[in-house]
């Protein structure tokens, strides 16, 4: 497949970011703005997300958000954070996430983490906010680095027959063909799964990754 523009990939990365939120009112608001902007994008990549989009459009409220509860947050093989493929629950993922922040921090992209429901720094969604609307080049280069997750995500959500896989799929097709080492990096960490934490320690984030204070 022809690469996709500039605009074509920082299209497909902002709209699959946000679809990759909870889905809110905002989100139904804003679905006839988003089904625009997928229209300019070529069809072998646009039609699977703007059938995402009808699919966000015509189901109730209440079954989204079940679907999106069951889907995400009770399936760790459907993890939204990148580093939980590569790294698990443990510190060597503090340690991912700190860098991951360190990167948004160079570009000015600087994360609102004090509320509740702040996100993590490799949440896939951020992820993309930072690839479309910051810096595309080291956005693509983050999602690179975590690619082996973001694959074994797409698998997964196939698997299980959810609509977000069209999501994960369109951001896939802005990122270069997967080689030999890649695949074979996704093969493997689809046979091991995530590291679990070393014997004797505890999970650990870095404070300036948790926003706790010493």
């Amino acid at each position: 497949m022809t690469p996709l523009s500039p605009r074509e990939v920082a299209v497909v990365r902002q709209v699959a970011g946000i679809v990759l939120q909870y889905p809110d009112e905002v989100l139904q608001r804003d679905l006839p703005v988003l089904r625009h902007a997928v229209g300019g994008v070529r069809s072998e990549v646009g039609t699977p997300l703007l059938g995402l989009l009808d699919h966000l459009t015509r189901t109730p409220d209440a079954v989204l958000t079940t679907d999106y509860v069951a889907t995400f947050d009770l399936s760790r093989r459907h993890a939204l954070h990148l580093t939980y493929f590569t790294h698990g629950d443990t510190r060597k993922r503090g340690l991912a996430l700190l860098r991951i922040k360190q990167t948004y921090r160079r570009f000015g992209y600087v994360l609102d983490d004090s509320g509740d429901d702040a996100e993590l720094p490799d949440h896939l969604s951020v992820v993309l906010e930072f690839a479309a609307t910051v810096d595309a080049d080291a956005g693509t280069r983050l999602l690179q680095e975590h690619r082996a997750g973001l694959e074994l995500l797409g698998l997964a959500l196939t698997d299980a027959g959810s609509p977000y896989a069209a999501a994960v799929a369109a951001v896939s097709a802005t990122l270069p063909p997967l080689h030999g080492s890649m695949r074979d990096a996704v093969a493997r960490l689809a046979a091991e799964g995530p590291p679990g934490e070393e014997v004797g320690l505890d999970p650990f984030v870095p404070p300036e990754v948790s926003g706790a204070r010493r």
